[in-house]
């Protein structure tokens, strides 16, 4: 159990730069109080105390706003950083090297008995409002974003955002870039930042467009040099806008 202490304490100065002395961990630290309190409660658990566990659960609960279910199964060096409104569901499994910012749900999806709430593996990192739901598999050292609703399991060593959550795969804004620099456009749409597999999608979609649009107006010029007439309606036709569409999706 004091081995277990003392990890808690390390793994706070390892992830959290705000931290300065362990008394301040000790005395100051929700996430810290909550995974003690925890392992009391899933000790008294397991020997079927199950209402002195649930008691204890909910006095943790009521201490520092995070509720953890005495059945939940948390490894060791988990980092619950601020820790306001987190909730871990009693099915929940937490590998080794976890951390978990506050607001995030590892919940159920359905009323039946058994394995109804996640598996998160080993250094998974899961981003403040985050909601991990159903008993779905998230892979080893893989990262939630901040506000995504995950209801599919997530490979090792990929990062899921949106809602629902989708994949974004490592790489992806370099090959992009790489394609836009063949094309002959420049990806104003998409800033370095930008980690929304669907928004990332339309604005690569607009850069398209508006490198269709000039090359068109290319060779409309072209075709008048030779002499050719345009209709007014070819000449004049409203052309197309990539800031508005764009501004449109990043609301």
């Amino acid at each position: 159990m004091f081995t277990h202490f003392r990890e808690d304490i390390a793994c706070v100065f390892e992830r959290d730069p705000a931290a300065r002395t362990t008394w301040e961990v000790l005395t100051c630290y929700p996430g810290f109080h909550a995974l003690t309190l925890h392992r009391f409660s899933h000790w008294l658990w397991g020997h079927r105390l199950r209402w002195l566990a649930r008691w204890s659960s909910h006095f943790g609960r009521w201490l520092t706003g995070i509720e953890i279910h005495p059945g939940a199964t948390v490894g060791r060096r988990v980092f619950i950083d601020h820790g306001m409104g987190v909730v871990i569901g009693e099915t929940a499994e937490i590998g080794d090297g976890c951390t978990l910012y506050h607001g995030v749900t590892l919940g159920g999806t359905s009323w039946h008995k058994g394995k109804r709430h996640p598996t998160l593996m080993s250094g998974v990192v899961i981003g403040a409002g985050a909601k991990v739901l159903g008993p779905i598999t998230i892979g080893a050292e893989a990262k939630v974003g901040s506000n995504a609703v995950v209801v599919r399991d997530v490979p090792a060593g990929a990062t899921a955002v949106g809602i629902p959550a989708r994949i974004v795969h490592p790489g992806q804004e370099q090959v992009r870039q790489e394609k836009a620099a063949e094309m002959g456009f420049s990806a104003y749409a998409v800033t370095g930042k930008e980690d929304d597999p669907l928004s990332m999608a339309i604005h690569g979609l607009l850069d398209h467009a508006v490198e269709t649009d000039r090359r068109i107006e290319v060779l409309l010029r072209y075709i008048e040099r030779c002499g050719v007439s345009l209709e007014d309606d070819v000449a004049t036709a409203d052309k197309f806008d990539p800031n508005y569409l764009s501004r449109i999706v990043d609301q």
